[in-house]
């Protein structure tokens, strides 16, 4: 038995809670996974992980055993990186996690050219719009939006996210046009609610800041559907440029208050802190920084 392996593939069984996603993700099936930890036991002379049909769960020594392996796996992935660097190839999986829409209109369609550069890739890509866990996803990097809360992470600022106030002409035409932020309180304002500041608008013009608190009667934790009901004329919203830039190009949207500057969020890639970056993880990061630093509206 390679013992190095094995203790590697229980590190990810204890990460991702799962014998099933572990194999899927090394791609072999979920009684190998089995039989290498029950190899791994037999070695060690007890239980690592005590199973049952809902859940695992580490026994005492198991959780000793496994916070070893990780000082271990990282001395032994940091000597190597040590003695590859600068040689080290852009190949094999690299799991990505983003928001619903970011992922779809940022970087799915820039994986064409990405994997046309770098072929002997093969990407993974896992949309959601709640904060993914990196660990317990198996992610190498993940894309947030916005202010990050846990510094227990490595995080690389890769681009800004310009916002746009917007509503369809439908709306308007009912309820008038606002001319200042002050003005949204009087509006049905549709809020993105995965936002720290999700009740707060906040804008400037020239040296003058303003905070407005809006309210309305909808909100969600995806932007697509936030778009969907600004397009049937619901309210107005706050928004990524890159969400409506077809719509607004289309007429089927109008920019509003357009002499106020709306608050910019920051991009950022995340990585796991005990995890090295792989070559391809920093290739792909580097990717996004140049194409978003480009990209009109991003």
């Amino acid at each position: 038995m390679d013992k190095l392996n094995a203790m590697a593939v229980f590190v990810r069984v204890v990460e991702r809670g799962s014998f099933s996603a572990v194999a899927r993700e090394m791609q072999t099936s979920q009684p190998t996974i089995s039989k290498m930890l029950q190899a791994l036991e037999a070695g060690l002379g007890g239980k690592l992980i005590a199973r049952s049909t809902r859940h695992l769960s580490l026994t005492d020594e198991g959780q000793r055993y496994y916070d070893q392996c990780r000082q271990i796996l990282a001395a032994v992935d940091a000597a190597e990186h040590s003695f590859q660097s600068g040689r080290e190839t852009i190949a094999g999986p690299l799991r990505i996690g983003s928001s619903v829409s970011f992922g779809r209109l940022q970087i799915a369609s820039r994986l064409p050219d990405f994997l046309k550069r770098h072929p002997e890739v093969q990407i993974d890509l896992q949309l959601s719009d709640q904060n993914q866990d990196l660990v317990s996803e198996g992610l190498d990097v993940t894309f947030r939006i916005g202010e990050l809360s846990d510094s227990g992470l490595i995080a690389r600022h890769v681009g800004t996210t310009h916002r746009v106030t917007v509503a369809a002409a439908d709306y308007l035409t009912q309820h008038g046009q606002p001319q200042t932020p002050q003005e949204l309180r009087e509006h049905n304002c549709l809020v993105f609610n995965l936002l720290s500041s999700q009740n707060l608008w906040h804008y400037q013009n020239g040296t003058q800041r303003h905070e407005v608190r809006i309210k309305g009667n909808a909100q969600s934790n995806n932007s697509e559907a936030i778009r969907e009901m600004v397009l049937g004329g619901l309210g107005i919203a706050l928004s990524p440029v890159w969400l409506f830039s077809e719509d607004l190009k289309a007429g089927r949207v109008t920019a509003i208050l357009q002499e106020y500057t709306a608050q910019t969020l920051p991009i950022y890639a995340v990585s796991p802190a005990n995890r090295r970056q792989s070559a391809r993880v920093k290739a792909f990061v580097d990717y996004m920084s140049q194409a978003l630093e480009t990209a009109p509206g991003s």
